[in-house]
């Protein structure tokens, strides 16, 4: 089987193990904090504040182990790390249909952190196997997988959590994700060659190096945070402000379609922003992704029902859908194939740490100034991301006119 083969093949396999990975991760989410709130009789300020820090603990580790794994893949190899985070990611969401307190779902989501990245590292995998002229199109196909499952997910999640209760949907969801770590073992590994003279490795100092030389690509990773801490800033407390929209009945569910309209928009258009990536430039495109983000979140803090946040969501989705793969395909344009796991890393580690701040962030300004004001700080975020973005392009145009 040639190299062009394999390439196909694999993406096709990490296709359906993104899914299940994205399916799986995304069944809880709605819930978490009612998960937490069904522990005792709790007040709402105790549960959001809660909800923030047990869902952002995760990407506490996720941030200090992301630039590790990512180096170890360079060297090493990136599907035994799949098979390793899957199986890891699993046994700690089992676990978490076991508990009763908050700080044991605390302590199990901090350990799931250590083992999180396994979408990031897909990323990583199949974009060493894609040639940058299409680097775009395809991270955006590999894309539609992971929007997949987060669209599916929150709807089954939601459905057999009002049907089976918390615990047991975390136990169905690590069988999906054993699944996933089952798929990755029939894929097949190689890399693509780098430009003749190219280093086949480089220290991390290097790499610190190459990133500094080129003002672009540090702005986009430390834009990353930036997006994060927008994105997530309210995904622990969506389902309560569904709550306030539309009230007790069917709860689990709704908080699954809020969440899947965001996945709706994503599926419709990511393979789309790739591709005119690809013909257009990956920073003009991230520029564009960034203002229409920031445009579209603002109404989410004066909707009056749950329909009118199912459609912000929607819109939503359909900018944010296009930021990941486009994002991902830059750094595989700037980056040498024998460092792009390191810098995937780094870029992985300050989208945790966005992860990390962002909910906490939400949870505590929903319950000093209500879940509204979250809307509008969110909305303010992504637009100051579109302007620094944009700032560095008009100082930097030679790199620009070089990345397009």
């Amino acid at each position: 089987m040639d190299e062009q083969l394999i390439a196909k093949r694999n993406l096709k396999i990490m296709w359906f193990a993104n899914f299940f990975i994205a399916g799986s991760m995304t069944m809880v989410l709605p819930f978490i904090s009612l998960y937490i709130d069904s522990f005792g009789n709790f007040s709402d300020q105790y549960v959001q504040h809660w909800s923030g820090i047990t869902f952002g603990v995760t990407f506490v580790t996720a941030f200090i182990f992301s630039p590790l794994w990512g180096k170890i893949g360079d060297k090493y190899g990136r599907r035994k790390l799949l098979i390793f985070s899957a199986f890891g990611m699993a046994c700690s969401i089992l676990l978490m249909g076991f508990v009763n307190t908050v700080w044991q779902l605390f302590l199990l989501r901090m350990f799931m952190g250590v083992f999180a990245g396994f979408i990031s590292m897909s990323q990583a995998f199949i974009s060493t196997q894609t040639p940058k002229e299409m680097a775009g199109r395809v991270l955006g196909t590999l894309q539609t997988g992971t929007i997949t499952g987060q669209l599916i997910g929150p709807l089954l999640g939601g459905i057999l959590a009002d049907t089976f209760g918390y615990s047991a949907t975390f136990k169905w969801t690590s069988i999906a994700i054993f699944i996933s770590a089952a798929l990755v073992m029939t894929t097949k590994e190689y890399r693509m060659k780098d430009v003749q003279g190219t280093k086949t490795s480089y220290t991390t100092k290097e790499v610190f190096k190459h990133i500094s030389r080129n003002p672009l690509l540090l702005n986009v990773l430390l834009i990353s945070t930036l997006i994060q801490i927008a994105h997530f800033s309210i995904q622990p407390i969506l389902s309560l402000y569904v709550s306030e929209l539309h009230g007790p009945a069917n709860l689990a569910l709704f908080s699954g379609i809020a969440f899947s309209a965001a996945g709706l928009g994503n599926l419709m258009m990511a393979r789309q922003w790739g591709k005119m990536a690809d013909r257009y430039g990956y920073i003009k495109i991230l520029i564009v992704l960034l203002f229409i983000a920031g445009l579209v979140y603002l109404p989410g803090a004066f909707v009056t029902n749950i329909w009118q946040l199912v459609v912000i969501r929607f819109a939503l989705g359909v900018a944010i859908g296009g930021i990941i793969p486009v994002r991902v395909a830059y750094i595989r344009q700037e980056a040498p194939i024998a460092m792009q796991g390191e810098v995937l890393g780094y870029n992985t580690s300050l989208r945790f740490l966005g992860n990390v701040i962002g909910p906490v962030m939400g949870g505590f300004i929903a319950g000093y100034f209500g879940i509204s004001s979250v809307f509008l700080i969110t909305s303010g975020l992504l637009l100051l991301s579109g302007f620094l973005l944009f700032a560095s392009m008009q100082k930097n145009p030679k790199l620009v006119k070089h990345s397009a």
